[in-house]
């Protein structure tokens, strides 16, 4: 009857799967590449880049693709905690679907920042730098880990 204080409580949109890998996750990734609604040109860049995939490395897209989701996945972030008049970082853990939509993003965000290629030869590149440990957004994460490692000291803070 009572809601708690300042949490809403929301329901959760269901993905369905895509039809050519039957993946949810490689459907949530198509949904991070669309830009201004255009499902079907995600979708064309996502499998251009996975058939890029095949050819180059001849493995299993969808098995480079989940090792890349995987390695950029970040476990901890800092977060901006204001106590007093300070402003600390404070490290918290990451949840398993924020983690995912950060790595994803990050692949993504990687792609795009490179320049002279089409996209989805570019978005190839990073997956498969990224599956290999090494890239843009495996850097990134390794940032984020390094910060959060830095602020330990004000973990207390945490709640």
């Amino acid at each position: 009857m009572f809601e708690e204080q300042g949490k809403k409580s929301y329901k959760l949109q269901t993905i369905h799967p895509d039809p050519l890998y039957n993946s949810v996750v490689v459907s949530k990734f198509i949904n991070h590449v669309m830009r201004k609604g255009k499902k079907d040109t995600a979708k064309k860049i996502v499998y251009g880049a996975f058939e890029k995939i095949k050819e180059r490395e001849k493995r299993e897209p969808l098995e480079v693709f989940q090792s890349a989701v995987d390695n950029v996945s970040p476990t901890m972030e800092v977060r901006s905690k204001r106590v007093g008049g300070a402003t600390y970082q404070v490290p918290m853990k990451v949840n398993r679907k924020r983690s995912m939509s950060l790595s994803m993003r990050w692949i993504v965000g990687a792609a795009k920042t490179k320049k002279g290629k089409p996209i989805n030869e570019k978005l190839a590149d990073e997956l498969v730098s990224a599956s290999k440990n090494e890239g843009d957004a495996v850097r990134k994460k390794e940032t984020m880990h390094k910060m959060a490692k830095a602020n330990k000291a004000f973990a207390y803070l945490a709640k």
